[in-house]
C-alpha cells in the first residue's frame, strides 16, 4: 500500500478512538432506479467526490462505502448499483449487490427521482424493498426538487402515496444543490441506534485509492464518449509508483470489441487523450499531487458474460 493510500484509508496516524455517551452510528443504503442521483447524493454528503457521477444510466457498478462523521453521529452510506432488468452477467451481478445491500444496512434511503412521477422501475423497487427489508428502518428520499416543475403537487403525491402505503418517512431535497439536506441528514440521524465509531473519524471511505482512480477514469470515458462503450469498459489499475514530486499511474481501459476500442482512442489517439487528459486533472485532486497517467486500451472479448473475467475485474457478487 502507497503512502496516499494511507492517508486516503484514514490509516496513517489516524486510531479509531472512543464514542462519546450518545453517540450513533450505522449504515445507510441507498438504492434506487439508475440515475436518480445517488451517487451524487453520497459525494455530497461525504463532502468529497469518491463515486463517478454520470448522465448515462447504470454507472455504479461495486458497492461503495462513503463515510460522514459529524460530532453526533457517523453514518456510513453504501451507495449501490441502479435496480434495473439485467441483460449480461454483469448486470446480474450489480442487481444481486444491490438486494443483499437491502437486508444488511441499519436504514435504507430508497432515493427517487422527484422531477417525474412515480414509475414502474420505482413500484418494482417499493416491492422488493417490502419483500426483503422487512426489519429495516426505510425512508424516502425525494431527490431532484431543483428540477421540478412549478406544478409538482401530482408529483409529490404518486410518491407519499408510495411512502404512506408503508409508513415511509418522506425528506425532499437536492444532492445537487444541497438544498434539504441538513433535514436529510437529522433524519437519518435519529434513525439510527446508539454505537462506536466504525471507521477513524477522518476516513470518508473504506475503497483503496487505486479504486478511485479507475472509477475516476471510468467516469470520463462515459463523459466522453456515447454509442456501445460505455458501459462495455472496466478499467485495471496496472501500477502506481511514487517519485519525489510525482505519482506515476499505468492503467489499462477493457472493452469487448475492435469497434470500441478505436472509439475509445479515436482518430489519431485523440479520444485517449482527452480521457487521460481530464483522468489525470480528477486523480491529482484526490491525491493532492501531481500525476503522470499513461493509459492502453486492450479488447476482452464478452468479458461481461464471463464469470472469470468479472472476477479478474474486481466484479463479483458481495457477500
Amino acid at each position: 500500500m502507497t503512502e496516499h493510500e494511507n492517508e486516503f484509508l484514514g490509516l496513517g496516524e489516524s486510531m479509531i478512538p472512543m464514542a462519546p455517551e450518545g453517540f450513533r452510528a450505522g449504515f445507510v443504503g441507498l438504492v434506487g432506479r439508475p440515475n436518480v442521483g445517488k451517487s451524487t447524493l453520497m459525494n455530497q454528503m461525504v463532502g468529497q467526490k469518491i463515486a463517478i457521477t454520470s448522465p448515462v444510466a447504470q454507472t455504479t457498478r461495486n458497492r461503495l462505502r462513503g463515510i460522514l462523521t459529524t460530532p453526533q453521529a457517523q453514518m456510513i452510506f453504501v451507495d449501490t448499483p441502479g435496480i434495473h432488468k439485467p441483460h449480461h452477467r454483469l448486470g446480474e451481478v450489480l442487481v444481486q449487490n444491490a438486494q443483499i445491500a437491502i437486508q444488511s444496512v441499519d436504514v435504507l434511503l430508497f432515493v427517487v427521482d422527484g422531477s417525474v412521477a412515480a414509475g414502474s422501475g420505482d413500484r418494482y423497487i417499493e416491492e422488493l424493498i417490502a419483500q426483503k427489508g422487512q426489519g429495516v428502518t426505510v425512508i424516502v428520499g425525494l431527490n431532484k426538487i431543483d428540477q421540478q416543475p412549478s406544478e409538482s403537487e401530482a408529483i409529490d403525491h404518486s410518491y407519499y402515496s408510495l411512502a404512506q402505503a408503508h409508513g415511509w418517512p418522506i425528506v425532499k431535497f437536492s444532492a445537487l444543490t444541497g438544498q434539504g439536506l441538513d433535514k436529510l441528514q437529522e433524519l437519518l440521524i435519529n434513525h439510527l441506534e446508539p454505537g462506536p465509531y466504525y471507521y477513524p473519524p477522518d476516513l470518508v471511505t473504506d475503497q483503496p485509492e487505486r479504486f478511485i482512480m479507475g472509477e475516476l477514469i471510468r467516469e470520463q470515458i462515459l463523459l466522453h464518449t456515447r454509442e456501445e462503450v460505455p458501459h462495455s469498459v472496466a478499467i485495471a489499475i496496472d501500477m502506481v509508483t511514487e517519485e519525489d514530486a510525482l505519482t506515476r499511474v499505468l492503467a489499462t481501459i477493457h472493452v469487448e470489441r475492435p469497434s470500441q476500442k478505436g472509439i475509445v482512442i479515436g482518430k489519431g489517439g485523440a479520444m485517449l487523450k482527452t480521457i487521460g487528459s481530464a483522468a489525470r486533472q480528477q486523480i491529482q485532486k484526490l491525491i493532492e499531487g501531481k500525476v503522470y497517467l499513461e493509459l492502453f486500451v486492450k479488447v476482452q472479448p464478452k468479458w461481461r458474460q464471463s464469470r472469470l473475467r468479472l472476477s479478474e475485474l474486481g466484479y463479483r457478487v458481495e457477500e
